[in-house]
């Protein structure tokens, strides 16, 4: 069994002026946009969620899938998508971090943890084998980052203004500001990707 760590890291298309959602939980069909926009087609584990994106766009999204083990949700992105029906996109474990479990998950893909942060992490790295853990951005990975176990940040920029909605970090205004090495510039077709690395103290 491999008991090295990866890293962790958390991610998300973000418009110009820096939300991840726009008002109302809208905006998403300009955010993701660049998933849908291209001829070829990338093998999600998950039929009923078709990708089609550009080369340099798929490129990007394969090495995502190849070096990511497991994933940590909320419930709150749990619920809004029904549980992907049973099946995440990324194929990989996924822990959801809640105060409340579900009597039955949506399928054995999810382990659902109640002790905070620190055990959601730990699970998923016992599930990532050795590869990265990523997080949902949003309060998921804002805890990860007050409690030291975030690594990086990559940004999916993508060229819309949504005027307002639901920013990366919530409540960032207490541990602001927030000093990031980077970034590593790879660019996309219709998005720039851009990986910051966090400073530790």
């Amino acid at each position: 069994m491999n008991t090295a760590k990866g890293k962790v890291t958390t991610g998300a298309s973000v418009s110009l002026d820096g939300y991840i959602a726009g008002p109302g939980e809208s905006g998403f069909e300009h955010l993701f946009a660049y998933m849908g926009s291209g001829d070829i087609e990338v093998p999600t584990a998950n039929p009923n969620i078709p990708v089609r994106m550009t080369a340099d766009n798929a490129a990007y999204q394969r090495a995502l899938v190849d070096r990511v083990g497991a994933i940590v949700v909320g419930r709150h992105l749990y619920d809004m998508t029904s549980g992907w029906g049973g099946i995440h996109p990324m194929g990989c474990p996924v822990v959801v971090l809640t105060h409340n479990p579900p009597a039955e998950p949506a399928s054995d893909q999810f382990t659902f943890v109640t002790g905070g942060i620190e055990e959601a992490i730990e699970t998923a790295h016992r599930l990532a084998g050795g590869k990265e853990v990523g997080l949902n951005a949003g309060q998921i990975a804002q805890q990860a980052l007050a409690a030291g176990l975030l690594d990086e940040i990559h940004l999916s920029l993508v060229p819309v203004y949504l005027g307002g909605g639901k920013s990366f970090f919530p409540d960032l205004a207490e541990d602001a500001p927030l000093l990031l090495d980077g970034p590593e510039v790879i660019p996309g077709t219709g998005v720039t990707y851009l990986h910051y690395r966090v400073r530790r103290p």
